[in-house]
């Protein structure tokens, strides 16, 4: 008897033992899972790890993107924005040479319908208007549209191919009043680092330009009726390479805290 009870022994004891082993092999399973969630392909360290992003944006956005960027950048740990700022006119023609970028915003609609085979839908994120930049103190006295004709005043503006050249000539003509500027510039920051180095006595420009200098010049206004709206519209690029990195800050630019910023810099509700 004494053997049958022996493997009887061993039989219950292995049975107790495997009873045991199966709820730590599913709590080893448990952790297993868990560590995955943390480190795999779909976890979120390979989430976090962001985009590079490179945004061509018009030369009257400098201020307020770096501002923009800089928040979102700190919304969004892990991504990483690089403006580059050029006249419209210029950005459009990177885009179509191929030049590597993942988001378009210009200060027209114009120049953006010129590139729409190489964009995804754009969304008008802002609207600006147009100011007569002086000198601090606005020496000349300027005070209206018309006095930009007097020949003895140094006028400068934008290239006809700039946005802000084309708005800039259609209220001239709108008022039939004839301009002869010292100088054509390729951009708007152009245009008002002439009036700050006393280059020139006045220009036109964005009022969101003028405010971003206000210690060194001065804004004369120009009443609605006699003014243009500029409409900046934003889109991905189809080259892009961070695509859906790319689309996610186009549509931010649109929500509370990238307007409220916006406003905060003078651009107006689009």
């Amino acid at each position: 008897m004494s053997v049958p009870r022996a493997l009887t022994r061993r039989r219950a004891a292995a049975a107790l033992t495997a009873a045991l082993l199966v709820p730590l092999a599913a709590c080893g399973s448990d952790d297993a899972q868990e560590d995955t969630g943390k480190t795999g392909p779909s976890g979120s360290a390979s989430s976090a790890a962001g985009a590079e992003l490179t945004v061509l944006a018009a030369a009257s956005l400098t201020d307020v993107f770096k501002t923009a960027g800089a928040a979102y950048e700190k919304a969004h740990p892990g991504t990483e924005i690089t403006f580059s700022f050029a006249g419209s006119q210029e950005l459009v023609a990177q885009v179509a040479q191929g030049s590597p970028a993942d988001a378009l915003v210009t200060a027209d609609t114009r120049s953006m319908d010129r590139v729409k085979a190489d964009t995804g839908t754009p969304t008008v994120i802002a609207r600006n208007r147009l100011v007569i930049a002086t000198g601090e103190g606005n020496p000349h006295k300027v005070d209206e549209l018309k006095d930009l004709a007097d020949t003895e005043l140094k006028v400068v503006l934008a290239a006809p191919e700039v946005p802000v050249g084309k708005y800039s000539q259609k209220i001239l003509d709108a008022q039939k009043i004839t301009v002869k500027p010292v100088s054509q510039e390729p951009n708007v920051r152009a245009v008002l680092s002439k009036v700050e180095l006393g280059e020139a006595d006045a220009g036109l420009v964005y009022k969101t330009d003028a405010e971003s200098a206000k210690d060194k010049v001065d804004a004369v206004e120009i009443p609605d009726e006699q003014n243009a709206i500029a409409a900046y519209p934003a889109a991905t690029l189809k080259q892009s390479k961070n695509a859906e990195a790319a689309a996610a800050f186009v549509a931010w630019l649109s929500s509370p805290e990238a307007q409220k910023i916006l406003r905060g810099a003078g651009f107006q509700r689009p």
